[in-house]
Parts: structure tokens; C-alpha cells; sequence
């Protein structure tokens, strides 16, 4: 239970739900177990007065006394549908705070998860698939939610059931009663060796779903790749093998779920025919009455349901307790990029950048050595190199997506560390390498950081993306829906619409990651004039492999292996005639073939 103490403030929370539901239970249990008291009393009326019904047979009084019989009979009828319409009541009032409360709790958990997740660092996201983020907030809170409601309400029915009968058993006769018990410690024991059988495989079945999840996830985004090289039987194959593993391991724990529920009808039933038996010899020496027997019985009854759901309610605690496991591997996991003195100051664009060394954490690449660049507000640098050489980790470094492991970064004098890291992002226009677009209109893909911009400022964003007479071009202009990761999109219109709202926020520093990789030469042109003017006034970094694209910044730094091997202006660097002039000639080559 250690792993679901993590619900207990969820638990204080809704302690209303949770009391009313706990009074609720005791008043339908209170109800539930009067009618065997009126059954037991109806038994022993009939058994006292038969005999002298027949005592004055053919006569006026047994007459009489059959209208007292029935009358009598009756009304210990009535009374029985009474308690079971006033019990079926608060069964519904129990629901009605329980299971409520279970849902708000729900609500809550998966929220708190959402929340967690976005606080994480980018290093998390590198380390764990989507799948099993995706399984984590859905099926496993599903399980959790299990033990919050159902799991509470029939624990709370059982408790209560059992507390109330047993003492009533027990005031009766105390002999029969302990007979009666006689078989519980074997189902005790039973529900014991099943509880850890179902916990080892409720974690097996968890971490098989989380794989299977992650397989159709990557399956799904990746669909065009997979058609495009006639791969659907090898995916539909693997898919079976994970289904399948997953199949054989909910089947294991089945099996012993089988098992246990005629394991429990058999040791209720001993219950029963001991009763029978040791409830007979009292009757014969005359301390119980065929009435009392009766109502034993009927209480072994009553106790029969709330034992077995204690199986099914076993299960799902344990099922529950391997879920919150695996969520708390997450909720545990803490930020380290953070900000102690968050300062919300707007920024003017002086940035610094001072010896900094990086190494990714998960995959242990020492992508940044000793790199250090400085520029005053408004200008620009262009930073090229080839695949791998750390051009787009400066770009996660000055998001703060990392800390740098040695060195500083300081924008207007105040290291990157002290400023708040939502309003330091939110002055920074990014366009990432990798574009991700949102299953939304264009419109909202381009206003996405900045919800408030006009109709206006969206057109002249897209103009300066070069990207407006495409717009036009769609049937429903803006408001077209662009599919999942803007699948109905070619690569350069993702790009484009990736520049268009980066520009649109106006930021005071804006970063390019390589994002005109996608367009021809022409739309890059176009692109670029427009960027000339864009660019004015802020502070620009142009990472990117192409020498048209460095051109334009004011100085253009040349990163080999993560270290900087050459520094200078587009003229300085071509009269070096280093790695930039022969990157510039071999460009040129190319582009004359």
C-alpha cells in the first residue's frame, strides 16, 4: 500500500464524499440485515403458535387465529420490502459519494500527471517513449481509480457487514459463531498467496501494455514510411507478437482470478453446512430456535458476497498499487532546469555566451566544447557546420531545454538561470529543425504562442513566410485543418508556417534551428529578403548548413565537432580561405550542376 499512500491527500480532499459515503454504508447494512431478524421472528411466531392453531381445529378461534397468522405474516412481509427499498436507497447514495468521489479523484491524478510531464526537462522526454507517457495517464490511472472507488465502497461494505453481524452472531451464540468461522483463516490464507501471485503479474500485464502502446504509437506516426516500403505484414507480425505476450500474460493472472472465486463458494458453503449441523445440536439442547438457524444461515449469506468481492477487490488494489507505481516513477522524477530568482525583466538582446561545455546526459555526446560568441542587441550570427556538430544545442541551451555543464550564458548581463523560464521563452521566437504542427486550423497553428494577435498580424506573418498565396490557395484559406503533425502539408509549407509563427510574436531574440532545409531556391530567396528586414532590430542566430542562409548575419561562426574553428564576417572567413570557403565553393559547385 505504500505506492497508493501518494492518493491519500486526494483522499483528505474529498473526506465528505468519503464520511457520507462511510454512513451511507452503515445505514444500508444496518437495512440489509433486518430482515433476517424479522424472518427469524416470523419462524419462531409460527413455531409457538402452530400447535395451538391446531389445537382448535374446525372451531370459530382457529379461524380467528389464521387472520392473526396471515395479518402477521404480512406485515413481517411488508417490513422485509421496506428495509429492501429503504437499503437499495442508500446503496445509491453510496454510489452517488463513492464512485463520485472516485471520479473526482481521477480527474485530479490525471491532471496532476499532465501538469508533471510539461514541467519535465527535454532530457526526460529523450529517455521514455510516448507510448508509455500515454499509458501511464490513461490505463494506469484507470486502474488507480478502481482502488479509489469500487475497491473503497465494497472494503467499507465488507468491514461494516462484518462488524455488524458478527456481533449480533456472537450475542446469539457464541459457539455457533466461532463454528461458523472456522473456515475464514484458509480463505484468509488463500486470499494472501493469491494477492502476491496477482501483484507480480498485475506488474507484468502493466508494463507489456505500456510496450504495446508505444509499438502502435510509433507505428501510426510513422505510417508513411511504413507503406512507403511495403512493411505492414512485418509491422502487423510484430503487432501480434506484442499482442500476443500481452494476451498470454492477462490469461496467466485470469487463471488464478478463476481459481479463486470456487476456492471461496466452497469454504461459504462449509460455513453453511456447519451451521446446519452445530446449529441443530443447539436446537435439540435447547439454547436456539429453528428460527435463529435460520437467520445464521442467512447471515453466512450476507457474508458470502463481501468475501468474494474481497478476492475481486484484492485484485484490484494490488493491480492498482503496480499502476501507482509506475505513475510515481514519473511524479517523483524532479526538474532540474529551474530559476530561484525568476526574473520577468524584457530583454533587449545583449547576449553573451562564455566558454560554455555541454554533454547530453542520456546519451553522453560532449556536443559543446569551450564555445563562447558575444552580441550586442540587433545583430545577428550564423552559426553552420555539418550534421552532429552542435549547431541546435546552442539553440536548447539558450531555451534552457539544458544547462550548459560549465560556463555561462547571459542575456542583457543576467545569467539565463536567473530569469523565469516561461517569460525568457516567451521573448524568444524559435523555429525548431524539427517542426511540429498541431492537428488545428492554419490560423491557430500560426497565432499558436501568441492567441491574441489579429487577423492582420496573421496575414503579414505569412506573407513574410512567403507562405499567404499558398493560403489562398486551400479551400477554406486559414481556417483549413492541417491533419495530425500537419500531414496535409508538403515539408517547406510546415516550415514556412513554423517561420510564420515564430515572426508573429515579435520576439527580441529569434532563433532559426536549419528551417529552411525543406524549400527550393527560390522560396528561399524570398524567404531571406524577407528575413533581412524581419531581422532588423533583433537579435538573430541562423543555425543552418546552407552559406546562403549565413550570409546574412552580421558574423557567422564555423563549429566543427562542437568546438569553433572558425570566427568572423562573410568577406573575413572567405579570405581565410578555410573550412568556410571551401564549404562556400563546394555549395556554389553544386548548385551551378
Amino acid at each position: 500500500m505504500k505506492h497508493l499512500a501518494h492518493l491519500n491527500k486526494y483522499l483528505v480532499k474529498y473526506k465528505w464524499y468519503l464520511i457520507w459515503g462511510t454512513i451511507f454504508t452503515i445505514i444500508s447494512n444496518l437495512f440489509g440485515i433486518i430482515p433476517a431478524q424479522v424472518v427469524r421472528h416470523a419462524l419462531d411466531m409460527v413455531r409457538d403458535n402452530i400447535d395451538v392453531y391446531f389445537l382448535f381445529e374446525g372451531s370459530r378461534l382457529q379461524t380467528e387465529m389464521y387472520s392473526v397468522f396471515a395479518f402477521s405474516i404480512a406485515l413481517f412481509g411488508g417490513l422485509i420490502l421496506a428495509m429492501a427499498i429503504l437499503k437499495g436507497i442508500f446503496l445509491f447514495a453510496v454510489r452517488q459519494t463513492l464512485i463520485v468521489m472516485s471520479r473526482h479523484i481521477e480527474y485530479d491524478l490525471k491532471n496532476e500527471i499532465y501538469e508533471h510531464y510539461q514541467t519535465l526537462p527535454l532530457s526526460f522526454y529523450r529517455k521514455n517513449s510516448t507510448g508509455d507517457l500515454m499509458a501511464r495517464i490513461s490505463e494506469d490511472v484507470g486502474k488507480v481509480r478502481m482502488y479509489i472507488g469500487p475497491s473503497i465502497m465494497y472494503l467499507l461494505n465488507m468491514a461494516v457487514l462484518v462488524i455488524l453481524i458478527l456481533t449480533y452472531m456472537f450475542t446469539v451464540n457464541a459457539r455457533l459463531t466461532w463454528w461458523v468461522l472456522l473456515p475464514m483463516p484458509f480463505l484468509s490464507l488463500c486470499i494472501f498467496l493469491v494477492s502476491s501471485i496477482v501483484n507480480k503479474r498485475s506488474e507484468q500485464i502493466q508494463k507489456s501494455l505500456s510496450d504495446l502502446s508505444t509499438f502502435v504509437q510509433e507505428a501510426f506516426s510513422g505510417i508513411r514510411v511504413l507503406k512507403a516500403f511495403a512493411k505492414e505484414d512485418d509491422s502487423l507480425k510484430k503487432f501480434r507478437a506484442e499482442s500476443n505476450y500481452f494476451k498470454e500474460k492477462s490469461l496467466d493472472l485470469t487463471k488464478v482470478d478463476a481459481l479463486f472465486s470456487p476456492t471461496t463458494m466452497f469454504l461459504i458453503g462449509l460455513s453453511t453446512v456447519i451451521c446446519v449441523f452445530v446449529g441443530g445440536q443447539e436446537v435439540i439442547n435447547g439454547t436456539l430456535t429453528p428460527g435463529n438457524i435460520t437467520e445464521f444461515i442467512m447471515y453466512v449469506f450476507m457474508l458470502t458476497w463481501p468475501l468474494i468481492a474481497l478476492g475481486w477487490t484484492t485484485s484490484q488494489i494490488q493491480r492498482a498499487a503496480a499502476s501507482q507505481k509506475r505513475i510515481n516513477e514519473f511524479l517523483y522524477i524532479k526538474n532540474d532546469i529551474v530559476s530561484d530568482k525568476k526574473f520577468q525583466t524584457e530583454i533587449k538582446g545583449n547576449l553573451s555566451i562564455k566558454d560554455i561545455n555541454f554533454t547530453y546526459p542520456d546519451s553522453g555526446i560532449h556536443a559543446l566544447k569551450d564555445f563562447s560568441v558575444q552580441l550586442d542587441p540587433g545583430e545577428s550570427l550564423a552559426i553552420i557546420g555539418s550534421t552532429g556538430s552542435g549547431k541546435s544545442t546552442i539553440a536548447n541551451l539558450l531555451l534552457r531545454m539544458y544547462d550548459a555543464d560549465s560556463g555561462e550564458i547571459k542575456i542583457d548581463g543576467v545569467p539565463v538561470r536567473d530569469y523565469d523560464i516561461q517569460y525568457l521563452r516567451s521573448q524568444i521566437g524559435y523555429v525548431p529543425q524539427d517542426v511540429f504542427l498541431f492537428s488545428d486550423t492554419i490560423r491557430n497553428n500560426i497565432k499558436f504562442g501568441s492567441p491574441e494577435m489579429s487577423d492582420d498580424q496573421i496575414d503579414q506573418a505569412a506573407k513574410d513566410a512567403d507562405l499567404y498565396h499558398n493560403i489562398q490557395g486551400f479551400e477554406e484559406g486559414f481556417e483549413t485543418r492541417i491533419g495530425e503533425r500537419g500531414v496535409t502539408l508538403s515539408g517547406g509549407q510546415k516550415q514556412r508556417l513554423s517561420i510564420a509563427r515564430a515572426i508573429i510574436r515579435e520576439p527580441k531574440l529569434l532563433i532559426l534551428d536549419d528551417c529552411l532545409s525543406a524549400v527550393d531556391t527560390n522560396t528561399e530567396n524570398i524567404i531571406l529578403n524577407n528575413l533581412q528586414r524581419i531581422m532588423q532590430g533583433r537579435t538573430s542566430i541562423l543555425i543552418s548548413h546552407r552559406i546562403s542562409t549565413a550570409k546574412l548575419a552580421d558574423k557567422i561562426v564555423v563549429l566543427d565537432e562542437g568546438r569553433m574553428i572558425e570566427y568572423g564576417t562573410h568577406a573575413s572567413l572567405m579570405e581565410a580561405n578555410g573550412s568556410y570557403k571551401e564549404l562556400f565553393d563546394k555549395q556554389l559547385s553544386s548548385e551551378e550542376v
